[in-house]
């Protein structure tokens, strides 16, 4: 996540909550946990119950509106307090169709309106939530949907996109642009005739499509989306909600749920996994949000001053370590899993969250299926107020197996450090970022070869095993890999040079141990003109460029062809840690910007007995001592061919300028 955007965003609320401290902090691990599921709404044509845990408030009550935006209650319920903490009344005629909040009352004040932390039907805004049965909102074929096949982390290749820029460009042939529909349409094309949109990811062999944050979120006014808003969505409000702007019709609480179960299905049906963005690690604001409304500060850390703290960088952290919190995670994450059939969640700031909280998420997943995939960003945005080594953070990944997290050490190694858009590294034939990469390339365990002390951020292995390491070199929260390359190449750079280290770079990511992921774009040179942070940039910036599918065509081509080979030949993704010892082995070379290794004796059962990649980013052509013997070349000259491009015989190969080279036995 890049926050710096989003800390103009909720300033004056924070700047308001920061100043409203506790009088006295309170003992909230003394606060009972309910019991049960938080469900807060169950309807049935009979009756609604209704429940919401505020173990501190004075007065519940619920109010129900004709409308999800418009108009007054028609009707005030007060609710009654029972057993730890929860206060439930039942309403006893057919709501359905109807809207409602809740309101609590704490030291003698009402906190104001809120759907409630649990609302799973939202009206426009999310501001009331919707009495509204689920099952009708599955759309035909659903209870059929199963996700793709999944043997191993290891197969995973995963591809991060943001609904608007995916579909939103005037010549991608989509219907419903900017919409999760966009992902149902099959047989799209751009005006030059280039698959686009699902039959561009089936073309590109993705097997998991990332989508940024697709809950209802705050920065876009869904009662004016004629005006083009733009956000990538980390502001959370409603986390069980879909968000409304990517639907048909945000005043319709059915539509965005069933439009949604729909993308899932269509990509299901296309063998592709659906990994959703979670950003539980902070809320928009806090004095407005349904937290602070409902058990106010409790879901919430603090600094020692006793004010909010702000690990995310975006006015507050929430308190994973909270027994409440900690079951909300883990209950939003099966809800997601159970109602929307969702296949992976990528963890936004996951180092805010504390190790327990996110293990016994893993372990809730594995007794669904323990193919689901879970990963996350290793780090914060400030320092949490929880001991680093309680903190799910990169260097504490060996403490939660099955659990991923994104490696900046070989990201940065390729192509500069993040803090620099101006610097480069290898890609650029900057020395001295080798062993920052090759610690990549082995996925971030211990490895005999690898000197960790010469390693740019990490001193020591994190990884237990190669599939918790996310092996990337863009994402959204940065340049695209296109703008980066550009802009630490001189100027006079020609479009060829900038395509050679485009390839070499991703050559690096789907020839890692680690799991490979590939920004939106990045398989056709996507480039956001030099923006950074283009978080709430308009279209003009953050479209995909469905013309450069044609332009870029050898790019994509090449990319396709990486993800082919990946999932062909299993030395690749070998996928455990003592295979990769054994089997994978540097290979001496003379001087800097230059990288080689041997998969060897049949790895992982692959076909293929030894095969030599090699990196060089010089100008001019390397040599590379390789094991004596004649081999087959795949890789060269930024072409694939798993057929063959020739044959070297003896003990040493030229590699070329600013490429790759990939050859077998």
């Amino acid at each position: 996540m890049n926050v710096k955007g989003l800390i103009l965003a909720g300033i004056v609320s924070t700047t308001i909550s920061c100043q409203s401290v506790k009088k006295e902090m309170p003992s909230f691990d003394n606060y009972p946990v309910r019991e049960g599921k938080l469900t807060e709404m169950d309807y049935s044509p009979v009756e609604t119950k209704f429940s919401l845990w505020s173990p501190v408030a004075e007065e519940v009550k619920v109010l129900l509106y004709e409308s999800g935006h418009e108009g007054s209650a028609y009707k005030t319920v007060p609710m009654e307090k029972g057993k730890d903490g929860t206060w439930k009344v039942a309403v006893q005629e057919d709501l359905n169709g109807k809207f409602y909040t809740f309101n609590v009352k704490v030291d003698g004040k009402w906190l104001g309106d809120t759907p409630g932390i649990m609302a799973k039907a939202v009206g426009v805004n999310g501001q009331r939530a919707a009495v509204l049965d689920l099952d009708t909102t599955d759309p035909e074929g659903w209870a059929e949907d199963v996700r793709p096949a999944l043997n191993s982390f290891a197969d995973i290749v995963v591809y991060e996109m943001h609904h608007r820029d995916f579909s939103i460009d005037s010549v991608s042939g989509i219907t419903n642009k900017g919409k999760f529909l966009a992902l149902t349409e099959e047989g799209t094309k751009s005006s030059l005739g280039e698959k686009t949109g699902i039959d561009h990811l089936k073309e590109l062999g993705v097997n998991h499509v990332h989508i940024l944050p697709s809950y209802d979120y705050a920065s876009v006014d869904e009662s004016k989306l004629e005006s083009n808003q733009y956000n990538w969505g980390y502001d959370p409000v409603n986390y069980n909600v879909p968000d409304g702007s990517y639907s048909t019709d945000p005043y319709n609480p059915s539509v965005r749920i069933k439009e949604f179960k729909q993308m899932v299905q269509a990509l299901h049906k296309a063998g592709i996994r659906v990994v959703l963005d979670v950003v539980y690690n902070h809320t928009f604001d806090i004095v407005n949000s349904n937290f602070e409304k409902t058990v106010p500060g409790y879901f919430y850390r603090f600094n020692p001053e006793g004010k909010y703290a702000d690990a995310s960088g975006c006015g507050n952290e929430t308190a994973s370590d909270r027994a409440m919190m900690r079951k909300y995670m883990i209950e939003s994450v099966l809800h997601w899993v159970n109602e929307y059939h969702i296949d992976g969640f990528r963890f936004d700031l996951m180092g805010i969250h504390d190790i327990e909280t996110m293990n016994a998420i893993r372990a809730e997943l594995n007794k669904i299926d323990p193919t689901i995939f879970v990963y996350g960003e290793g780090w914060a945005a400030g320092a949490p107020q929880m001991p680093q080594e309680e903190l799910a953070m990169k260097a504490n990944a060996h403490k939660m197996p099955g659990i991923a997290v994104f490696s900046d050490e070989m990201r940065d190694g390729i192509r500069g450090p993040w803090s620099s858009d101006a610097e480069g590294a290898f890609l650029i034939g900057k020395p001295g970022h080798e062993m920052s990469i090759m610690y990549g390339l082995v996925g971030c365990i211990p490895h005999p070869q690898i000197i960790n002390d010469s390693v740019n951020y990490s001193k020591e292995a994190w990884a237990a095993q190669p599939t918790q390491m996310i092996s990337y070199v863009s994402c959204h929260d940065d340049m695209c890999l296109a703008d980066r390359i550009k802009a630490t190449l001189p100027k006079d750079a020609t479009v060829e040079e900038r395509m050679a280290l485009h390839k070499l770079a991703e050559t690096f990511v789907f020839t890692s141990q680690g799991v490979p992921f590939i920004f939106t774009g990045d398989e056709v040179m996507r480039d956001k003109k030099g923006v950074h942070n283009s978080y709430n940039s308009p279209d003009n910036i953050n479209t995909i460029d469905w013309k450069q599918k044609t332009t870029y065509r050898e790019v994509f081509d090449y990319i396709k062809d990486l993800i082919a080979m990946r999932k062909a030949h299993p030395a690749f993704r070998m996928g455990d840690a003592d295979m990769v010892r054994k089997h994978m082995e540097f290979l001496p070379v003379e001087g800097t910007n230059l990288i080689a290794f041997i998969l060897k004796d049949h790895a992982n059962g692959d076909s293929w007995n030894n095969i030599v990649v090699a990196f060089n980013s010089r100008k001019e052509p390397a040599k590379v001592s390789v094991p004596k013997g004649s081999y087959t070349i795949v890789c060269k000259d930024g072409k694939i061919n798993p057929k063959g491009m020739g044959r070297v015989n003896g003990s040493e190969v030229v590699v070329p300028a600013q490429s790759a080279l990939i050859m077998h036995q």
